[in-house]
Parts: structure tokens; sequence; C-alpha cells
């Protein structure tokens, strides 16, 4: 039987999409007034189920139930109402509400845990406009340095530490959690595995480590008709070979250890003068590794570099700069909470898959503090970020009932 009420949730979920910059739906970027009222949608529904509400001094909501045992310490829910631009009602929202509703299934049932429970919204996960993704999770998690506190917004020159207190939050009194001790995030797949599988439920294995590298190559600028072909200086042409070869060099690296998981991806480029009759002088790349495996994250990386250089030299260019601007580590969710989703999963009939999490999430953060896990459910074409992402309804309440069971289960367990 399923633990979730599917209908409440879904229509929370929904309402709470509704938030939007009406322009570009559905689009909540952190630190915006919209993202404001989708919090106060949120607290407003931490409040009806009789918690205790307030923003932590990472700017985080959290929404606070007591337990039977106030010295068990806390389980933690959560994820982030934030959104990219454009991008979709599901990614991150759907574990918030997710806490909601597994709140709202406890005291419908009449069930009061050991443990008190939170149900938290993450400040900012996506990437922001001061550089920095994971604000709320580094923050509590003690990863929330002065350097990125500093860091100033490049149009309005506000400081993140300015911006988390208009938030709500106190930056100069953050404080690493120590009480937290077990910490689950139900979050849509982002990718297309489970629905290719026909499974409902994936059992987060790890968390990838990400390392973004940003390259720059200078040539020379010349006329794109008079300059012969073997006298060119093209900065274009060496840093379109190095996003190649990288993306070769990782698929291959994939298929010979297919026991981790490993990309490599270019994704933006910026070249001058940009013109169409002029050879590009200049051409900057970013380069993202993502690997659940550290040695190969490490080997990627320095591949990288060779190739850059390699191609630097084919082209007759200068590789000015190979500077690494991002480097997580990756992490590995807690095998005991993976053992009770496990079972949770079997008691509930729900065939599931144990598999890495491609992209980052808050609990990489969290689990630096508390034990963590994941549970994913399916994405319909993995599509996400987009206007077009989608889990159905009954998907999500499997998944969720999922979470409400492996909860229980963790409260229940002897010597927590």
């Amino acid at each position: 039987m399923m633990k979730a009420n599917q209908q409440r949730y879904w229509d929370a979920l929904m309402e709470l999409g509704t938030v939007t910059e009406a322009s570009l739906p559905y689009t909540r970027r952190s630190f915006s007034d919209t993202f404001l009222k989708g919090r106060q949608w949120i607290a407003d529904r931490m409040q009806q189920l009789d918690m205790r509400v307030h923003v932590d001094p990472a700017g985080n909501l959290v929404g606070r139930l007591d337990g039977a045992d106030s010295t068990r310490g806390v389980i933690a829910i959560g994820s982030h109402s934030d959104t990219v631009p454009g991008g979709g009602r599901f990614d991150g929202v759907a574990g918030v509400v997710a806490g909601l509703e597994c709140v709202a299934s406890l005291r419908e049932r009449g069930i009061r845990l050991n443990h008190t429970l939170e149900v938290i919204d993450f400040l900012a996960e996506e990437p922001s406009e001061w550089g920095q993704s994971c604000i709320g999770s580094r923050g509590i998690s003690g990863h929330l340095s002065d350097d990125i506190l500093q860091c100033a917004h490049p149009q309005t020159g506000e400081l993140l530490a300015d911006a988390i207190v208009r938030m709500g939050g106190k930056p100069t009194s953050l404080v690493r959690r120590e009480d937290i001790k077990a910490f689950f995030e139900l979050h849509i797949e982002q990718g297309c595995v489970l629905e290719n599988e026909a499974l409902p439920i994936g059992i987060v294995s790890a968390i990838v480590g990400i390392i973004r590298v940003r390259l720059t190559f200078k040539g020379q600028a010349a006329h794109a008709g008079t300059t012969p072909m073997h006298m060119r200086s093209d900065a274009l042409l060496a840093a379109a070979q190095t996003a190649c070869d990288i993306r070769h060099f990782a698929a291959r690296m994939s298929g010979e250890q297919p026991e981790h998981y490993v990309v490599a991806t270019c994704g933006q480029f910026n070249v001058k003068p940009n013109a169409s009759n002029v050879v590009p002088g200049f051409a900057e790349i970013s380069v993202e590794m993502r690997s659940d495996h550290r040695p190969s994250m490490e080997a990627l990386h320095r591949q990288l570099e060779k190739i850059a250089a390699e191609a630097a030299a084919t082209y007759q260019v200068t590789l000015l700069s190979c500077e690494t601007v991002t480097d997580t580590q990756p992490v590995v969710c807690a095998p005991q909470l993976m053992a009770h989703i496990r079972d949770a999963s079997d008691s509930l009939g729900l065939p599931y898959k144990v598999m890495p999490s491609g992209a980052g999430h808050d609990a990489a953060f969290l689990s630096h503090i508390s034990p963590s896990a994941m549970i994913f459910v399916p994405s319909k074409e993995g599509k996400s970020h987009c206007a077009q992402e989608w889990t159905s309804a009954e998907e999500l309440a499997q998944g969720i009932s999922v979470l409400i069971d492996a909860i229980e289960r963790f409260d229940g367990a002897v010597n927590n």
C-alpha cells in the first residue's frame, strides 16, 4: 500500500509550479522576488502541518517537527525550490514538496517519529549569478568560505553574504551542523535510464564529483579570404580539437571502465572577433568532467591538459591558460540508508536499480556531516532543465512512499 497521498501531493506540486516568472515558465531564480514568493508558499504549508518554521544562517528554509526523543537527533528531508531559467516544475522542488507529503502522511496516520524531522528547502542549489551552486547545503556543512561569501554580483555588485541576508539568513553565524543523523533526498532522475528500463525507483549509489576547466587559446586574427590555410593561427580550431578529443577520451574511458560513471562535456565557447570573414584570433572554452571515481576524474584532467597543448601546437596557437574553476569530490551514499530504501522498495513491490547520479545535488554536501541517500524517480525522455520536464503523479507517489517507508525504518532501527 502506498503511503503517499498521490492527489494531495500532485495538487500541491502543480500549485507551486504556478509561482513563476510569467514571461519564462517555469522560473524561480534564487534570490529573486519570485523565489521568495515560492518560499512563502512552502512556509505556509509547513505551518499548516504544525511545523516550526525558520530560515537558518545559511539562508535555508527549515520546517521542524519535534520527535518523541530529543536525544536521537534529526532526520532531514530536503532539496531545492529554485530553478534554472526556463526550467521545469519537478527538478528540486519535487523533493521539497515530497518532504511536506511525508509530514502530512505521518500526521494523517498518527505516527510520531522518535527523531525530530526537518524538511529543508536549500538555498540556491542551481548555479547563481555569484558563480556558485549549492549555497545553502555548503553553508550548513562547513563549505561556504569567506572567499565565496565575498563574491560580488557581476551586474549589481551585491556581495553573496548580503544576498543571503536578504533571504533571511545570517552568514556571520554559520555553524557546521552535527545533529543530522540521516539525510534523504528524493529527486527526478534527469536522465532516461529508469524510463528505458521500465523501473520506478533508482537507489543512488554515489554522486559524481565535478571538475570544470576554462581554457584560453591565442592565435592571430586574419582576413579569411587572403590568408592561406597553411599560414593561419586559428585559435578556434585548437579549441574545437580539444573539445572533440576530450569527448572521445572520456567515451573510451567509460567503455573500458563500465563499473564507473565517466563523462566530459564542452558546453561553452567564446570566440573573438567572432566574425564570419575573420580567422579567429582568440577562443575560450569551458570543459566539465564528471565521475563517481576520483582517479578517473584526475586522469581526465591530466589528459585534457595534454590534449589542449597538442592542439595548440598543431594549429600554431598559444595555450594561454588552463584554469581549474571548480573541483568537487565524488561522494558515496550511505550503505545503511541505501539498505532501508531497498527494503522499502521491496516491501512496496517496486523494482529498483542501484545507480550513480551524474548530476550534483545538495545531498553531496550533506554527506560530509551526515549519512545521506537519494531516491530517483523516472524522468520522461530524460528531459530536465526545460519546461518539458515531466514525471507522472503515480511515479512520484511511488517514490515518496518509498521515502516515507525508509524514514520509518531508519527511525525504528536499533542504536541510531
